[in-house]
Order: C-alpha cells, then sequence, then structure tokens
C-alpha cells in the first residue's frame, strides 16, 4: 500500500539532531554518535516508531538506531519518540534512513550491536521474493558482521510461514534459539513492546510468533544463501 506523502516529515528530519540519512560515513564509528557509550541495538524496520518510542523511553541506558526506508514512514517515528520523551532532550536514539537490503555499508564489526529487533516485516510470500525477507540468510550474513558474539535478534511475527523459515534461516546461518513461542501474548514473555501491526493482529484473534535466537562464535560452513536455493530446488541439486 503507498503511504500518503507527509510535506511536513522531511524538513522536520532535516531539523531533528538525532536524524541521519543515508549515514555511511558513521559505518564503525556509531558509538560516537551519542553522548553516552551505552550498548547498542538497531531496530530494522520501526516503521511509525510505536514500539521504538517505549523502548527508548524506557531504556535510557541502551542505544538504539531505529531504521527505515521512507521519511513519510521516519516523520511519525520521530514524532512519537518526541511524545514519549514527555519534553526531555532525546540522547539515546538514532533514526536512520536506509536500505536495509545493504545495512553492511552502514554497519560494521566495530559498531558493536549487541541486539537486532525486527518485528512484523514484510513476509514477501511468493518464492522469487524470498531473498528480500529481513530474515533471509542474504541478510542474516550482514547482521553477523556487526553483532558481536551471543548478540541476539528479536524476531516476532504474524505470519507463519515466514516464522517457519525464518526459523530454518536462523540455523543454517549460525544462531541457535534462545527462546521460542507460537503465542507471544499467552506465554506472559517480558518486555514486549507492542507495534501498531502487533495490536491490529492481536484485535484480529492472530497469534503472535516470536523467538530470540543468538549468534554462534563459529563459522558457518556453508554458503547459506546457496543451501536455502537447494531445499526450495532439490530437483537442481
Amino acid at each position: 500500500m503507498h503511504m500518503r506523502t507527509k510535506k511536513w516529515a522531511r524538513p522536520e528530519l532535516a531539523a531533528c539532531p538525532y536524524y541521519d540519512d543515508f549515514p555511511e560515513h558513521r559505518r564503525n564509528h556509531w558509538r560516537e554518535a551519542f553522548p553516552m557509550d551505552h550498548p547498542l541495538e538497531v531496530e530494522l524496520g520501526c516503521g511509525k516508531g510505536i514500539s521504538t518510542a517505549q523502548m527508548v523511553h524506557e531504556n535510557p541506558d541502551v542505544n538504539y538506531l531505529a531504521i527505515d526506508i521512507s521519511s513519510d514512514i521516519l516523520g511519525d517515528a520521530r514524532r512519537n519518540i518526541e511524545q514519549a520523551a514527555e519534553g526531555q532532550p532525546v540522547q539515546n536514539v538514532h533514526v536512520v534512513k536506509c536500505d536495509i537490503e545493504y545495512i553492511q555499508r552502514y554497519l560494521g564489526p566495530d559498531d558493536s550491536v549487541r541486539k537486532i529487533w525486527i518485528s512484523f516485516c514484510n513476509p514477501w510470500p511468493k518464492l522469487r521474493h524470498e531473498k528480500r525477507r529481513l530474515t533471509h540468510p542474504r541478510q542474516l550474513m550482514q547482521y553477523r558482521d556487526f553483532l558481536v558474539p551471543g548478540g541476539e535478534i528479536w524476531f516476532k511475527t504474524d505470519d507463519d510461514d515466514l516464522f517457519r523459515d525464518s526459523l530454518l534461516y536462523f540455523d543454517v546461518c549460525g544462531f541457535s534459539q534462545v527462546f521460542l513461542t507460537y503465542d507471544l501474548h499467552a506465554s506472559g514473555f517480558a518486555p514486549n513492546y507492542i507495534t501498531e501491526h502487533e495490536k491490529k493482529y492481536t484485535q484480529k484473534g492472530i497469534p503472535i510468533k516470536f523467538c530470540i535466537v543468538r549468534k554462534e562464535d563459529r563459522t558457518v560452513d556453508v554458503d547459506p544463501v546457496h543451501w536455502i536455493r537447494q531445499q526450495a530446488f532439490p530437483q537442481n541439486i
């Protein structure tokens, strides 16, 4: 669905001291962008920042990168973060515009990210679009580059097929399961920062799938992308 252009979004972002527009120059130097050297966590596809604002406000001892590709969406995220701050200076988040497909251009090993949040990303159900998933091996191998050993991915979705496939992706790419539930709200797990999509799906009675996976400190012995293709097209093996 095409989002309506918001004429106010770009001017507000341009004036925002914690907004970065395709910041390739910050690669391996993100810690220097924050006044305090706290652990760094990244939210991929932050959307309107409903959950981002909760995280940033409740965890002042964590620095966050809230990443999305749309200036219009990031404009909403900035406003929601400001609202949650209740007039206090916002110091532990940067709102970042970049294409997650090329995330390695913007984050590197020296950034030492300890956690990645991926919530309700596009499931791309057609096989020819599978590689666009934020949990696809092509992406996961990029994330491994800037995640610290033992770094985690917190992933949730309403989509059964995406969740099932992602569990396989994680395993092949050297991530081990820490926590897994097929009904997040019934599990009692906390903390859970609820997104706009999560509210919608929960109201419809759709259970939220959620897992935490941890980067294993080992070499991935196979080409994960090639391996996944073999599973999809076994006749070509």
